[in-house]
């Protein structure tokens, strides 16, 4: 009996599982103890959502620091939100309590008094975001060793949200010079609910060190509860039209309002726009039967104070509540028990309907429940495939993938992720001060997400930074950051890697509601925070806009852009147009668009053959590929094939079909696009003589030849 995991973890952990009379420990709790209590070895733990991983990974670190305290800060949490972070904040304070190990969390919303009781003692658990890390590294790299020069152990939660993105190369690029700063070794954990790729996952999770990666994948079945609804919006073009759309819209938010109003749910949407429009539509059906407003909306424009107002009320609040909301609230915040999840649209991955999924159903034998309701524009007159049910066949493929198949997207690493050698040089730079060109050098290109760029392409890099004044040279032959390098990195905006637009703060009097990204001006009226409000005044100066309650027109002031489809959903989705098969979990609806698309496309035969006759001089493309493959194929028909074979015009609708007129007919357009596919010798020739395509954030700082060539590398494919 001793044996067991639980009689090993500390009596203050023991004495957290009786008090929450839990019967046994979980199976990714027990793999847990025995690869972090008798092994030296990393662990990625990749269980779905309530599978209590958290728990895994701080039973049996928190057992060490209480068995063995640290001298420094023993276990780092790195979180992709602060609003994760400020929920596993309040789950672990009363563990930590009961073993008097402190937690502190850091982010943009902590006051600095807290940030110096850490800095003037540190101990314990410190969870924070990359971004407030990167803070620390290159402002204060003299406290980094007092800070973790005990570490025992880096928890990275949600490790599918970094990974493949410009913020993984970060996080990454931060654990090596952590170690290196402080002189430590941490065990790395990471945790993930959708995961499909473990050994790439492995690979990343320990990047840079000599520890093995143990997986723990538990594969617990999980009961789920599934149903597409889809509503059809004719075109408005003529009065009788535009009633027939007025009813449609009306039904629509009617049929979303009787799902959620007696429940305690979620409504996903794409966009800050979709759930602003959402949540003030369900208002006014409340108002309209007079019956009680429980709606909300949680999205990163939104202030932090009304963010957290809406958690709390859908994890303690006592009656209904329902929340409109966006990524924000798809990572792991544990909501409590949430009865019904809503999609509206469908999610472009299926790593993202995992993760809204997994927002019900969280507590004992409970099912994950998740309602699609799909909206689509049907125009009898629109082109052939302007007229396919796209998200409902995105919907139904996402849904086959991942239940039938266990399938979600693989992890793709960037090989030449030049903007974020960009940011990770000038941050180590601002820790160092000054740097000879090879210790410089040693120090960023030593780091694991550099590995694939060459020293010439790093020495070309540094050269054109002198030139534009990014970076200057000192008396002695050093390199220091320039004066135009300091405007950027003094901005506290460089902290992040990731694209944010600048936003205008938003007050009703004196309590800010949240954040634009677009400044109307005085007089004009916009949705925020689900309510409608009336611009009174704008400050430039401040960036702030102040407002007061309107009635009126709705319209939203973010832009905003769909995700990436990878090829598998394409492909799965042209597979679900050509079956006869009636999913069970499709209402009467859904499967009747679905067969009018069915019969559609067996008519016109739009499945038979990629590129399909469109009438007069035009053909329609339809690849069945991914996102990025599909921008590849627009650029072998702009640059290899337009003049060629005289097209004339190009229309892309990004990643469904394209629209090509000119003189070729379908046939030798077809031959013509296999050959160019298959003789790809330079992948730089897709660009255009003087194009220099930005992927990331940083990348309008660096040399365009490396721009170019860092394109070719990593976004384009065939």
């Amino acid at each position: 009996m001793s044996g067991h995991p639980f009689y090993r973890l500390a009596p203050f952990v023991q004495e957290f599982i009786y008090k929450r009379r839990w019967d046994t420990l979980r199976e990714a709790q027990v793999e847990a103890c025995r690869v972090l209590f008798d092994t030296s070895n990393h662990l990625l733990i990749a269980s779905g959502t309530a599978s209590g991983k958290t728990e895994a990974a701080f039973f049996p670190a928190l057992t060490e620091l209480h068995e063995r305290p640290s001298k420094s800060v023993g276990i780092l949490y790195i979180g992709p939100l602060k609003a994760l972070i400020n929920d596993q904040f309040e789950r672990l304070n009363d563990l930590m309590r009961e073993g008097h190990i402190p937690v502190w969390h850091w982010h943009g919303d902590v006051a600095q008094a807290e940030k110096t009781k850490l800095m003037n003692n540190p101990a314990g658990v410190l969870q924070i975001t990359p971004e407030s890390l990167e803070g620390l590294l290159m402002n204060n790299p003299n406290a980094i060793p007092a800070l973790f020069h005990d570490l025992r152990y880096i928890v990275i939660d949600e490790v599918h949200a970094f990974m493949g993105a410009d913020r993984g190369i970060q996080v990454l690029s931060q654990l090596t010079r952590i170690e290196r700063m402080a002189n430590c070794s941490p065990r790395r954990v990471g945790l993930s609910a959708t995961l499909g790729d473990y050994e790439t996952a492995s690979g990343w999770l320990g990047a840079g060190t000599p520890h093995s990666v143990e997986i723990v994948a538990p594969q617990g079945g999980r009961k789920l509860r599934l149903s597409v609804d889809h509503f059809s919006f004719p075109d408005a073009r003529d009065e009788e039209q535009a009633e027939h759309l007025a009813n449609a819209r009306k039904a629509y938010y009617d049929y979303i309002y009787d799902h959620t109003r007696l429940k305690k749910a979620l409504v996903f949407t794409n966009s800050r726009s979709d759930a602003e429009l959402t949540t003030l539509e369900l208002r006014r059906v409340a108002a309209r039967r007079q019956e009680r407003d429980v709606f909300h909306v949680h999205h990163g424009s939104i202030s932090a104070m009304l963010r957290e107002e809406t958690e709390a009320t859908l994890r303690t609040g006592a009656g209904p509540a329902v929340a409109a909301a966006t990524v924000t609230l798809e990572l792991g915040i544990d909501l409590g028990e949430l009865e019904r999840v809503v999609q509206l649209g469908a999610p472009y991955s299926c790593s993202s309907f995992v993760q809204r999924l997994g927002r019900s159903g969280r507590r004992g034998d409970a099912a994950s429940e998740m309602l699609f309701v799909v909206p689509e524009e049907e125009d009898e007159e629109a082109p052939l495939p302007a007229r396919m049910p796209w998200t409902l066949l995105r919907a139904i493929a996402v849904i086959e993938l991942y239940v039938r198949d266990k399938w979600v997207e693989p992890i793709s690493l960037r090989q030449k992720p030049i903007g974020v050698l960009y940011h990770q040089t000038m941050s180590v730079l601002k820790g160092m001060g000054e740097a000879s060109p090879i210790e410089l050098a040693r120090a960023v290109l030593t780091l694991p997400p550099f590995q694939h760029i060459e020293p010439e392409e790093y020495k070309a890099f540094l050269h054109y930074l002198l030139q534009t004044d990014h970076l200057q040279r000192t008396e002695e032959g050093g390199i220091m950051i320039g004066l135009t390098g300091e405007k950027i990195v003094n901005n506290f905006r460089f902290l992040a890697v990731f694209k944010d637009d600048e936003e205008h703060s938003v007050y009703n009097g004196t309590e800010e509601i949240g954040s634009i990204t677009t400044v109307p001006p005085p007089g004009y009226c916009f949705s925020l925070a689900g309510k409608l409000w009336k611009v009174v005044e704008v400050d430039t100066k401040h960036k702030a806009v102040y407002v007061k309650a309107a009635e009126g027109k709705v319209d939203t002031l973010w832009l905003g852009a769909g995700g990436d489809v990878h090829t598998t959903v394409m492909r799965r989705m042209r597979e679900v147009l050509a079956d006869s098969n009636i999913y069970p979990y499709l209402a009467p609806r859904a499967v009747n668009r679905l067969e009018r698309a069915r019969r559609l496309a067996r008519e016109s035969g739009l499945l038979k053959q990629t590129v399909v006759p469109a009438g007069g001089d035009s053909c329609f493309i339809l690849p069945w590929t991914g996102t990025k493959s599909f921008r590849t194929l627009e650029r072998v028909l702009k640059l290899r094939l337009a003049d060629r074979l005289g097209l004339r015009s190009i229309v892309p609708m990004e990643p469904y079909y394209m629209t090509v007129s000119g003189h070729a007919d379908a046939a030798t357009l077809s031959d013509q696009i296999q050959w160019e596919l298959q003789h790809i010798d330079d992948p730089v020739s897709l660009l255009g003589p003087e194009e220099a395509p930005y992927l990331g954030k940083y990348d309008e700082f660096v040399k365009p030849e490396l721009v170019r060539k860092a394109f070719a590398v990593d976004g384009l494919e065939w």
